[in-house]
């Protein structure tokens, strides 16, 4: 038996529910992983929601690292003892222990802690596909990119300042401008006080950027467009304030923008992809050029706060669960 969260109905915070579960032994392809800590995303608030639809009830959760306690007939590249770390599959990862299919563990190299790793595993693997995969940055572009201060966004700023990329953030207040700036970003504007298109504008002579990564959704839109080039690219990977609509011709009349809408699951299979997108993130971690480390922490049992202070916008860079 183990402790997890499960949730019988959707709603706020408090539908949240520490409860015993049977984890039982892996059948053939699986594993089973002792959890060390496990990552806190603000898809995991769609899924209590509704937003995002599951049969109740349900665990929550599909992020986080641990130790390889036992393996089933036929995994053959995951040991027992191994440290590991997840970013898809089957809503469960609020818990002490889970079995996983194996084909979905990613080995953690020696000299990144499980600590670190928890932060990079959801959030650092969406750096690397939307800046080497969704529109490839290839080194001397300025961007713009939603969310700056957030746990993605930190771990952007720094991938960004390593490929000699500028980049303008957007944050919701001076303190998160600061935050941003010191883990790279070139440029910040505050929400709170500051036109962003027209900050962009001045801030780039007036050209605009290439490529906007908007996480934010619905309040930010309108902005995004009108900060890009003719024939810019808006990387929606995230709707936050609330889902995006666009009139087609809404996107001739800015100039003839592409807008892609890209989720993990399409960028990250097969393993052998997915394996090597990790071996690039680590290989910036383990130079020097990422550091990421949970900027909030929270017991197991205590999630519901974790949902509350993520919906608030009280947080920074990353949170985590500790079974």
């Amino acid at each position: 038996m183990a402790k997890a969260i499960r949730f019988h109905e959707t709603g706020g915070p408090e539908v949240l529910r520490l409860e015993n579960v049977d984890v039982g032994e892996p059948g053939p392809g699986q594993a089973r992983v002792r959890h060390t800590y496990i990552a806190v995303n603000f898809i995991d608030i769609y899924f209590r929601t509704g937003r995002y639809p599951l049969p109740l009830p349900n665990g929550l959760g599909s992020d986080a690292v641990g130790v390889v306690e036992a393996v089933g007939p036929g995994v053959t590249d995951i040991r027992v003892g191994d440290r590991v770390g997840y970013l898809i599959g089957p809503q469960g990862a609020y818990s002490e222990a889970r079995v996983m299919p194996a084909e979905l563990l990613i080995p953690l190299p020696e000299g990144v802690s499980d600590r670190t790793a928890s932060t990079l595993m959801m959030k650092g693997m969406t750096a690397q596909y939307l800046f080497r995969q969704v529109f490839p940055l290839k080194g001397g572009e300025t961007i713009l990119y939603h969310a700056a201060a957030g746990g993605v966004g930190l771990i952007a700023c720094q991938w960004a300042r390593a490929m000699g990329v500028t980049m303008i953030g957007t944050v919701s207040t001076d303190e998160k401008a600061a935050i941003a700036k010191a883990n790279g970003c070139a440029h910040t504007i505050v929400t709170s006080r500051e036109n962003i298109a027209k900050r962009v504008r001045e801030i780039t002579d007036g050209k605009g950027v290439p490529v906007v990564y908007d996480s934010v959704g619905k309040d930010t839109l309108e902005a995004s467009l009108d900060s890009l080039q003719p024939r810019g690219s808006l990387i929606s990977n995230g709707t936050t304030s609330g889902p995006v609509v666009i009139d087609s011709q809404t996107l001739a009349v800015k100039g003839s923008i592409w807008v892609t809408r890209p989720a993990m699951m399409h960028y990250i299979t097969p393993r052998t992809h997915m394996l090597a997108m990790a071996e690039e993130l680590f290989g910036h971690v383990l130079a020097g050029r990422i550091v990421s480390e949970p900027k909030q922490s929270f017991a197991l049992a205590d999630a519901a706060d974790a949902h509350r202070a993520l919906e608030s916008r009280a947080t920074t860079g990353a949170t985590v669960l500790v079974p």
